[in-house]
Protein backbone atom coordinates (compact mmCIF):
# COMPACT_ATOMS: atom_id res chain seq x y z
CA UNK A 1 0.00 0.00 0.00
CA UNK A 2 1.46 3.33 -1.28
CA UNK A 3 0.51 6.64 0.51
CA UNK A 4 1.13 9.48 -1.29
CA UNK A 5 0.72 13.29 -2.34
CA UNK A 6 0.00 15.36 -5.59
CA UNK A 7 0.02 18.94 -6.31
CA UNK A 8 -0.73 20.48 -9.47
CA UNK A 9 1.63 22.96 -10.56
CA UNK A 10 3.99 24.72 -13.13
CA UNK A 11 6.82 27.39 -13.43
CA UNK A 12 4.02 30.17 -12.88
CA UNK A 13 3.57 28.76 -8.98
CA UNK A 14 6.86 28.21 -8.21
CA UNK A 15 7.54 30.23 -4.98
CA UNK A 16 4.33 28.20 -3.66
CA UNK A 17 5.46 25.01 -4.63
CA UNK A 18 8.55 25.05 -2.74
CA UNK A 19 6.89 26.59 0.39
CA UNK A 20 4.33 23.73 -0.34
CA UNK A 21 7.03 21.09 -0.60
CA UNK A 22 9.09 22.21 2.02
CA UNK A 23 6.00 22.31 4.77
CA UNK A 24 5.16 18.85 3.73
CA UNK A 25 8.68 18.01 4.12
CA UNK A 26 8.54 19.85 7.90
CA UNK A 27 5.09 18.78 8.86
CA UNK A 28 3.81 15.44 7.45
CA UNK A 29 5.41 13.52 10.37
CA UNK A 30 6.67 11.19 8.22
CA UNK A 31 8.58 11.12 4.43
CA UNK A 32 5.74 11.24 2.14
CA UNK A 33 6.17 10.74 -1.82
CA UNK A 34 5.12 13.48 -4.18
CA UNK A 35 4.44 13.74 -7.37
CA UNK A 36 3.86 16.69 -9.88
CA UNK A 37 0.60 17.27 -11.97
CA UNK A 38 2.11 19.24 -15.09
CA UNK A 39 -0.40 22.00 -15.24
CA UNK A 40 1.16 22.66 -18.54
CA UNK A 41 4.87 22.49 -20.35
CA UNK A 42 5.49 25.56 -18.65
CA UNK A 43 8.26 23.20 -15.94
CA UNK A 44 11.76 24.04 -16.31
CA UNK A 45 11.92 25.38 -12.77
CA UNK A 46 9.69 22.53 -11.40
CA UNK A 47 11.79 19.93 -13.09
CA UNK A 48 15.00 21.03 -11.69
CA UNK A 49 13.68 21.34 -8.25
CA UNK A 50 12.61 17.52 -8.62
CA UNK A 51 15.91 16.68 -9.89
CA UNK A 52 17.33 17.47 -6.45
CA UNK A 53 14.81 16.30 -4.07
CA UNK A 54 14.69 12.49 -3.58
CA UNK A 55 11.11 11.63 -2.63
CA UNK A 56 9.44 14.07 -5.57
CA UNK A 57 8.40 12.70 -9.52
CA UNK A 58 6.41 14.35 -12.41
CA UNK A 59 3.83 12.69 -13.82
CA UNK A 60 4.50 12.14 -17.39
CA UNK A 61 1.73 9.67 -18.97
CA UNK A 62 0.78 11.20 -21.41
CA UNK A 63 -2.24 8.71 -22.25
CA UNK A 64 -3.89 9.76 -18.85
CA UNK A 65 -3.06 13.65 -19.24
CA UNK A 66 -4.66 13.19 -22.78
CA UNK A 67 -7.50 11.00 -21.53
CA UNK A 68 -8.45 13.86 -19.10
CA UNK A 69 -8.27 16.51 -20.75
CA UNK A 70 -10.47 14.77 -23.58
CA UNK A 71 -12.87 13.58 -20.95
CA UNK A 72 -12.87 17.45 -19.74
CA UNK A 73 -13.73 18.52 -23.46
CA UNK A 74 -16.52 16.82 -24.01
CA UNK A 75 -18.22 17.61 -20.94
CA UNK A 76 -18.14 21.17 -21.41
CA UNK A 77 -18.08 21.68 -25.38
CA UNK A 78 -21.53 19.87 -25.06
CA UNK A 79 -22.69 21.72 -21.91
CA UNK A 80 -24.50 24.63 -24.33
CA UNK A 81 -25.17 26.86 -20.53
CA UNK A 82 -21.64 27.33 -20.35
CA UNK A 83 -20.73 27.79 -23.55
CA UNK A 84 -23.02 30.53 -24.03
CA UNK A 85 -22.03 32.19 -20.97
CA UNK A 86 -18.59 32.04 -21.35
CA UNK A 87 -18.80 33.39 -24.81
CA UNK A 88 -20.83 35.90 -23.59
CA UNK A 89 -18.26 37.05 -20.76
CA UNK A 90 -14.95 36.41 -23.47
CA UNK A 91 -13.63 33.48 -21.72
CA UNK A 92 -12.40 30.66 -23.76
CA UNK A 93 -14.45 27.95 -24.85
CA UNK A 94 -12.80 25.51 -22.53
CA UNK A 95 -12.22 27.76 -19.59
CA UNK A 96 -9.57 26.55 -17.41
CA UNK A 97 -9.42 23.23 -18.69
CA UNK A 98 -5.53 22.43 -17.38
CA UNK A 99 -7.27 22.57 -13.44
CA UNK A 100 -9.21 19.40 -14.62
CA UNK A 101 -5.19 17.28 -14.77
CA UNK A 102 -5.86 16.86 -11.10
CA UNK A 103 -7.92 14.04 -12.38
CA UNK A 104 -4.68 12.42 -13.39
CA UNK A 105 -3.86 11.50 -9.80
CA UNK A 106 -6.36 8.71 -9.51
CA UNK A 107 -4.55 7.23 -12.74
CA UNK A 108 -0.76 7.72 -11.00
CA UNK A 109 1.39 5.14 -8.86
CA UNK A 110 -0.18 5.94 -5.66
CA UNK A 111 -2.65 3.20 -3.74
CA UNK A 112 -4.17 6.49 -1.23
CA UNK A 113 -3.48 10.09 -1.83
CA UNK A 114 -3.76 13.26 -1.10
CA UNK A 115 -4.16 16.07 -3.36
CA UNK A 116 -3.17 19.74 -2.91
CA UNK A 117 -3.66 23.17 -4.73
CA UNK A 118 -0.25 24.13 -4.76
CA UNK A 119 -1.65 27.34 -3.13
CA UNK A 120 -1.83 25.59 -0.17
CA UNK A 121 0.49 25.13 3.10
CA UNK A 122 0.85 21.72 5.02
CA UNK A 123 0.40 22.32 8.95
CA UNK A 124 0.00 19.13 10.73
CA UNK A 125 0.57 14.94 10.22
CA UNK A 126 -1.62 13.53 7.59
CA UNK A 127 -1.57 9.94 9.23
CA UNK A 128 -5.25 10.26 10.12
CA UNK A 129 -6.44 11.28 6.97
CA UNK A 130 -5.14 8.43 4.65
CA UNK A 131 -6.72 5.90 7.50
CA UNK A 132 -9.93 7.33 7.12
CA UNK A 133 -9.73 6.01 3.31
CA UNK A 134 -9.70 2.95 5.17
CA UNK A 135 -13.24 3.19 5.24
CA UNK A 136 -14.58 5.94 2.97
CA UNK A 137 -13.35 5.95 -1.14
CA UNK A 138 -13.65 10.00 -0.94
CA UNK A 139 -12.29 12.69 2.09
CA UNK A 140 -12.49 15.94 2.07
CA UNK A 141 -11.61 18.51 4.80
CA UNK A 142 -13.03 21.87 4.33
CA UNK A 143 -16.14 24.18 4.80
CA UNK A 144 -17.46 24.49 1.67
CA UNK A 145 -20.73 23.04 2.68
CA UNK A 146 -21.25 26.84 4.28
CA UNK A 147 -21.19 28.72 1.53
CA UNK A 148 -23.80 29.25 -1.14
CA UNK A 149 -24.67 26.26 -3.15
CA UNK A 150 -24.78 27.78 -6.51
CA UNK A 151 -20.49 27.88 -6.42
CA UNK A 152 -20.90 24.27 -7.04
CA UNK A 153 -24.00 23.23 -8.54
CA UNK A 154 -26.76 25.81 -9.91
CA UNK A 155 -28.87 23.74 -12.19
CA UNK A 156 -32.66 24.14 -11.36
CA UNK A 157 -34.31 22.22 -8.12
CA UNK A 158 -35.94 19.88 -10.25
CA UNK A 159 -32.81 18.66 -11.93
CA UNK A 160 -30.74 18.90 -9.50
CA UNK A 161 -33.47 16.11 -7.29
CA UNK A 162 -33.59 14.29 -9.97
CA UNK A 163 -29.91 13.62 -10.83
CA UNK A 164 -28.94 13.73 -7.16
CA UNK A 165 -31.82 12.53 -5.47
CA UNK A 166 -30.89 13.70 -2.41
CA UNK A 167 -32.79 16.56 0.69
CA UNK A 168 -29.78 17.60 1.49
CA UNK A 169 -27.22 18.29 -1.08
CA UNK A 170 -25.97 21.15 0.59
CA UNK A 171 -24.05 19.21 3.34
CA UNK A 172 -22.43 16.83 0.17
CA UNK A 173 -20.59 19.73 -1.20
CA UNK A 174 -16.27 20.38 -1.18
CA UNK A 175 -13.64 22.05 -2.24
CA UNK A 176 -11.40 20.30 -4.89
CA UNK A 177 -8.04 21.96 -3.99
CA UNK A 178 -7.56 19.44 -1.34
CA UNK A 179 -8.93 16.09 -1.21
CA UNK A 180 -8.01 12.41 -0.43
CA UNK A 181 -8.87 9.24 -1.95
CA UNK A 182 -7.88 6.15 -3.96
CA UNK A 183 -6.19 5.00 -7.19
CA UNK A 184 -8.54 4.27 -9.77
CA UNK A 185 -11.48 4.94 -7.99
CA UNK A 186 -13.66 5.83 -11.34
CA UNK A 187 -13.37 2.63 -13.09
CA UNK A 188 -13.32 3.05 -16.80
CA UNK A 189 -16.81 1.97 -16.75
CA UNK A 190 -17.74 4.41 -14.02
CA UNK A 191 -16.30 7.21 -16.13
CA UNK A 192 -18.06 5.83 -19.56
CA UNK A 193 -21.99 5.72 -17.59
CA UNK A 194 -20.70 9.29 -15.88
CA UNK A 195 -19.85 11.11 -19.37
CA UNK A 196 -22.54 9.45 -20.77
CA UNK A 197 -25.02 11.20 -18.42
CA UNK A 198 -23.53 14.61 -18.38
CA UNK A 199 -23.11 14.79 -22.56
CA UNK A 200 -27.09 13.86 -22.10
CA UNK A 201 -27.97 16.70 -20.34
CA UNK A 202 -26.97 16.31 -16.55
CA UNK A 203 -24.15 18.61 -17.29
CA UNK A 204 -26.51 21.20 -16.65
CA UNK A 205 -26.71 20.70 -12.79
CA UNK A 206 -22.97 22.23 -12.69
CA UNK A 207 -21.92 25.65 -11.68
CA UNK A 208 -18.67 26.71 -14.35
CA UNK A 209 -16.97 29.35 -12.00
CA UNK A 210 -14.62 26.91 -11.18
CA UNK A 211 -15.60 23.62 -13.61
CA UNK A 212 -12.76 20.96 -12.18
CA UNK A 213 -14.70 22.16 -9.01
CA UNK A 214 -18.23 21.32 -10.06
CA UNK A 215 -17.23 18.44 -12.01
CA UNK A 216 -15.20 16.55 -9.32
CA UNK A 217 -18.28 17.02 -6.98
CA UNK A 218 -20.49 16.14 -9.55
CA UNK A 219 -18.60 13.09 -10.39
CA UNK A 220 -18.35 11.97 -6.18
CA UNK A 221 -22.24 12.36 -5.84
CA UNK A 222 -23.17 10.91 -8.79
CA UNK A 223 -20.94 7.92 -8.78
CA UNK A 224 -22.37 7.01 -5.37
CA UNK A 225 -18.86 6.86 -3.31
CA UNK A 226 -18.63 6.95 -0.07
CA UNK A 227 -18.14 10.14 1.35
CA UNK A 228 -16.53 11.66 4.33
CA UNK A 229 -15.45 15.47 5.57
CA UNK A 230 -14.09 16.14 8.41
CA UNK A 231 -15.27 19.70 8.41
CA UNK A 232 -19.43 18.05 8.62
CA UNK A 233 -18.80 15.04 10.64
CA UNK A 234 -16.55 16.35 13.11
CA UNK A 235 -17.44 19.90 13.43
CA UNK A 236 -16.35 20.40 16.91
CA UNK A 237 -12.90 19.41 16.28
CA UNK A 238 -11.98 20.67 12.61
CA UNK A 239 -9.94 23.94 11.80
CA UNK A 240 -10.38 26.75 9.51
CA UNK A 241 -8.01 26.46 6.78
CA UNK A 242 -8.90 29.51 4.64
CA UNK A 243 -6.55 32.29 4.73
CA UNK A 244 -9.16 34.80 5.65
CA UNK A 245 -9.50 32.83 9.18
CA UNK A 246 -8.19 34.62 12.47
CA UNK A 247 -5.47 32.01 13.19
CA UNK A 248 -2.43 32.03 15.91
CA UNK A 249 0.58 31.64 14.69
CA UNK A 250 3.25 29.35 17.58
CA UNK A 251 6.58 28.36 15.62
CA UNK A 252 5.69 28.47 11.89
CA UNK A 253 2.30 26.58 12.56
CA UNK A 254 -0.92 27.79 12.29
CA UNK A 255 -3.44 27.21 15.52
CA UNK A 256 -7.41 27.46 15.20
CA UNK A 257 -8.23 28.23 19.02
CA UNK A 258 -5.93 25.81 20.20
CA UNK A 259 -6.24 23.35 17.24
CA UNK A 260 -3.49 22.69 15.11
CA UNK A 261 -4.31 23.47 11.33
CA UNK A 262 -3.42 20.40 8.98
CA UNK A 263 -3.44 22.59 6.33
CA UNK A 264 -4.42 26.60 5.07
CA UNK A 265 -5.30 27.01 1.82
CA UNK A 266 -4.57 30.67 -0.40
CA UNK A 267 -7.28 30.22 -2.40
CA UNK A 268 -8.40 33.22 -4.53
CA UNK A 269 -5.10 35.49 -3.86
CA UNK A 270 -3.16 35.66 -6.99
CA UNK A 271 0.21 33.70 -7.70
CA UNK A 272 1.59 37.29 -8.83
CA UNK A 273 1.74 38.09 -5.49
CA UNK A 274 3.75 35.46 -4.07
CA UNK A 275 5.78 35.87 -7.29
CA UNK A 276 6.52 39.71 -6.16
CA UNK A 277 6.96 38.82 -2.30
CA UNK A 278 10.09 36.58 -3.14
CA UNK A 279 11.52 39.25 -5.38
CA UNK A 280 11.56 41.25 -3.17
CA UNK A 281 8.54 43.65 -2.93
CA UNK A 282 6.53 44.77 0.13
CA UNK A 283 3.28 42.23 -0.92
CA UNK A 284 0.97 42.17 1.68
CA UNK A 285 -0.31 38.20 2.14
CA UNK A 286 -2.10 36.64 4.80
CA UNK A 287 0.20 34.59 7.49
CA UNK A 288 3.41 36.28 4.88
CA UNK A 289 6.25 35.79 7.59
CA UNK A 290 4.85 32.17 7.59
CA UNK A 291 5.24 31.66 3.67
CA UNK A 292 8.43 33.06 3.56
CA UNK A 293 9.34 30.44 6.27
CA UNK A 294 8.55 27.75 4.23
CA UNK A 295 9.95 28.61 1.21
CA UNK A 296 13.05 29.71 2.27
CA UNK A 297 13.33 26.85 4.74
CA UNK A 298 16.39 25.11 2.79
CA UNK A 299 17.69 28.19 1.25
CA UNK A 300 17.22 31.04 3.94
CA UNK A 301 20.23 33.16 2.40
CA UNK A 302 18.02 33.81 -0.14
CA UNK A 303 15.32 34.92 1.72
CA UNK A 304 14.64 38.85 1.01
CA UNK A 305 16.08 40.94 4.00
CA UNK A 306 14.00 44.03 3.54
CA UNK A 307 10.90 44.78 0.87
CA UNK A 308 10.69 47.63 -1.43
CA UNK A 309 7.64 49.73 -1.39
CA UNK A 310 5.52 49.67 -4.53
CA UNK A 311 5.28 53.07 -6.34
CA UNK A 312 1.90 54.95 -5.05
CA UNK A 313 1.07 54.89 -8.81
CA UNK A 314 1.52 50.86 -9.02
CA UNK A 315 -0.84 50.28 -5.93
CA UNK A 316 -3.45 52.49 -7.43
CA UNK A 317 -2.99 50.61 -10.57
CA UNK A 318 -3.18 46.98 -8.78
CA UNK A 319 -6.27 48.32 -6.56
CA UNK A 320 -7.90 49.32 -8.99
CA UNK A 321 -7.98 46.51 -11.52
CA UNK A 322 -8.13 44.18 -8.60
CA UNK A 323 -11.74 46.31 -7.24
CA UNK A 324 -13.23 46.47 -11.02
CA UNK A 325 -12.25 42.81 -12.18
CA UNK A 326 -14.53 41.60 -8.96
CA UNK A 327 -16.84 44.05 -10.01
CA UNK A 328 -17.32 42.52 -13.45
CA UNK A 329 -17.32 39.17 -11.97
CA UNK A 330 -20.21 39.75 -9.47
CA UNK A 331 -21.66 41.62 -12.33
CA UNK A 332 -21.28 38.48 -14.56
CA UNK A 333 -22.70 36.23 -11.83
CA UNK A 334 -26.08 38.42 -11.16
CA UNK A 335 -26.56 38.74 -14.77
CA UNK A 336 -26.69 34.82 -15.55
CA UNK A 337 -28.65 34.47 -12.17
CA UNK A 338 -30.85 37.08 -13.80
CA UNK A 339 -31.18 35.68 -17.31
CA UNK A 340 -31.26 32.39 -15.68
CA UNK A 341 -34.85 33.10 -14.12
CA UNK A 342 -36.32 34.74 -16.71
CA UNK A 343 -35.57 31.94 -19.07
CA UNK A 344 -37.02 29.60 -16.32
Amino acid sequence: MIDGIYILANDVVYDQLIALLNSIEANAGRKIPICILPYNNRLDKVRAEIASRDNITLFEDADSIAYWDNFATQIWKNYPRAQKTWREWGFPELYELPMHRKFCAVDGPFDRFIYFDADTLLMGPVDYVYEKLDNYDWVANDFQYKSDLKFIFDGSPELMQQVFKSDNLQSKVFCAGWFATKKNIFSATVRAELIEKLTAGEADVMAFLAPDQSLFNYMVLRSGISYYNFAFYDCEQATGNHWSSQFDVVDNILYDQGRRLTYIHYMSISSSNFTQLCAGEDVNIPYRDVFLHYRYLKSPEERPKSFRSQSPLLRLKKTTTSFFNQKINNIKLNYRNLKDRITE
